[in-house]
């Protein structure tokens, strides 16, 4: 969040700004204290960042009358978010109204009740829920022994917590808020205002009520498929201490011993970061084989070359390099996060990238990490196993970027790289992954509509609509899952494209060719005569604006296109074989 966003008046101030033309998200909220400073703080820090919260705020303390009540304000407001807060002070309460049996089943008892809430909501509603976890509120009966009993309430809401974890797990459509690790990186003194719970039944104190915005905000944008996808790294000084070319491998600071730890623990970050499938890049002033000699021969470099997906060393401006990364990337901006020690590049970037983030890292190394924490940077919705391959993905990438500049045309390069493709409809194995490309994708998505797992698996069994995934490889490497097809029947003559969704990744490539190929034969043999398609605009998708015209589809009106099954042509060069 941008510095002058840290205070609630200047969140308030935002209010007053017209929310014209802003994306509209629908969002409820439901808590059992007072909650209209939360409902200001929310709906500020959605204009602050472009987008228009259209907020229900149920009156106080009424999550079961509007949640089991299916007539109730909460069901028609409609939202497409639900949020249900509640307090550790209210759970208090609750747990000491109980006898010594019902305490050491409080946790559970809340677990259960925590489902059924959902539960309803669900049966009411094709919303995503957001519950919080709940801050630790000691209150001092046990001391420390109260994490050896389950009669203490400390003990409980612990149980509590990991119930709600868990149930997030099962439940796909559920997303939780962890104020439990808000408070705990701010502490309780900053978290609650006792003076204004007594008077007003207000939780939250005013200080915190902008983070707890920001956090509820990233919160709904990784479920709306935009966040974080890309660190670039600087490496003197940020990535190593000293500087390389100067210092000599032996001379640069890493490892257990000194400010060495600093560095060692941002690469431990990243190199996590990685594996949960961010893809990190190095954006370097510097002689290339120099650069690249740390990550090659010092044994204290937890980040290695096969680590990197994109590596750029040179004496160009980092601007010119992170485009350039971008090129090959083929990600947004507003995907990226850039690391860099000089307050000098990370102003040139910020003022030439304005949707890059760049973060504002401390002057002494020592608190990069601690600083780094604090930002939630890499908010996301969903995690796969093939979100681990994703720097090996863009490697090869790059190899391919190198290829098509030995070849004289481009349908030589594409003849090269053997492309075969694998074309089957949603199973169990790719229904997750298909899950997380509707969260995800942003270009190449013709209707930008947003399908969560449980969606998917719905629509995969339902006997109005026909699916295609399509996976990909080539002589480089397994592309995985890139594309898939939802197909809705309109009438018994129409097929209607709901979602046609495809990883930039593999773009110029020939598969928007042989998607609509595949589209055409399955019309075919299901005797349908026409297939429709919808754009839908957005900021990010004017990639595909042209997409069904330059595909042979004519327009019936604005944003609205057909094609015959009978008059496509079948003549057009495709160079990928269908497994």
């Amino acid at each position: 969040m941008a510095p002058d966003n840290r205070s609630f008046i200047a969140l308030k101030k935002y209010l007053k700004k017209p929310v014209d033309g802003l994306k509209s998200i629908r969002v409820a909220i439901v808590a059992d204290s007072a909650s209209q400073f939360i409902h200001q703080a929310l709906k500020g820090f959605g204009i602050s960042e472009g987008i228009h919260y259209d907020i229900f705020e149920a009156d106080y303390n009424q999550i079961d009358l509007q949640v089991f009540d299916p007539g109730s304000e909460l069901y028609e407001s409609k939202p497409d978010y639900v949020i249900i807060l509640r307090s550790s002070e209210k759970l208090l309460k609750k747990y000491y109204s109980l006898s010594g049996e019902e305490k050491s089943q409080f946790g559970a008892n809340q677990t259960a009740y925590a489902k059924n809430l959902y539960q309803q909501i669900s049966s009411q509603l094709k919303a995503r829920v957001i519950f919080n976890t709940f801050p630790e509120l000691n209150d001092a009966v046990f001391g420390n022994f109260s994490t050896k009993t389950p009669s203490s309430f400390l003990y409980q809401l612990r149980k509590l917590n990991m119930g709600l974890m868990d149930l997030a797990q099962e439940e796909k459509n559920l997303f939780l808020v962890d104020l439990a690790a808000l408070v705990a990186q701010r502490g309780y003194a900053q978290f609650s205002d006792a003076k204004m719970y007594i008077s007003a039944d207000m939780v939250f104190s005013i200080d915190i009520l902008p983070d707890l915005a920001e956090q509820l905000h990233k919160v709904i944008q990784a479920i709306a498929g935009s966040f974080k996808k890309c660190l670039i790294l600087d490496l003197d000084n940020t990535t190593w201490g000293g500087i390389i070319g100067d210092d000599g491998l032996e001379g640069i600071q890493i490892g257990d011993l000194g400010l060495g730890k600093a560095f060692t623990d941002l690469q431990l970050w990243a190199k996590e970061l990685k594996k949960r499938g961010i893809i990190i890049a190095v954006c370097s002033k510097n002689t290339e084989s120099i650069a690249k000699e740390p990550f090659i021969s010092h044994p204290d470099m937890k980040l290695r070359l096969d680590d990197i997906a994109v590596f750029v060393a040179n004496w160009e401006t980092k601007v010119d390099n992170i485009r350039h990364i971008q090129s090959i990337l083929n990600i947004g901006f507003d995907s990226m996060v850039f690391l860099d020690d000089n307050p000098f590049e990370r102003e040139m970037v910020k003022q030439n990238i304005p949707d890059i983030t760049v973060p504002e890292l401390p002057e002494d190394p020592a608190e990069y990490m601690p600083y780094l924490r604090t930002l939630n940077l890499f908010e996301t919705a969903s995690f796969t196993e093939e979100d681990e391959q994703r720097t090996k993905q863009y490697q090869e990438e790059a190899n391919r970027n190198i290829l098509q500049k030995s070849f004289a045309n481009e349908e030589e390069f594409l003849a090269s790289l053997g492309m075969e493709c694998e074309i089957k409809p949603f199973d169990n194995f790719t229904i997750p992954r298909i899950a997380q490309l509707s969260q995800r994708s942003n270009q190449f998505n013709l209707r930008t509509v947003r399908y969560t797992e449980d969606d998917i698996r719905r629509i995969a069994q339902s006997p109005d609509h026909f699916t295609l995934s399509f996976s990909l490889k080539d002589i480089y490497g397994d592309y995985g899952l890139i594309a898939f097809i939802i197909l809705e029947k309109k009438s018994a003559d129409t097929l209607f494209i709901d979602s046609w969704i495809m990883s930039c990744r593999v773009l110029k490539r020939g598969m928007e060719l042989l998607t609509l190929k595949s589209i055409i034969d399955l019309a075919k043999e299901q005797g349908f005569s026409e297939v429709t398609g919808e754009y839908l605009p957005t900021k990010k998708n004017e990639l595909v604006r042209e997409h069904y015209p330059k595909l042979g589809f004519t327009t019936t009106e604005a944003n609205n296109y057909t094609i015959s099954v009978a008059d496509y042509p079948y003549d057009k060069n495709i160079y990928i074989k269908r497994k």
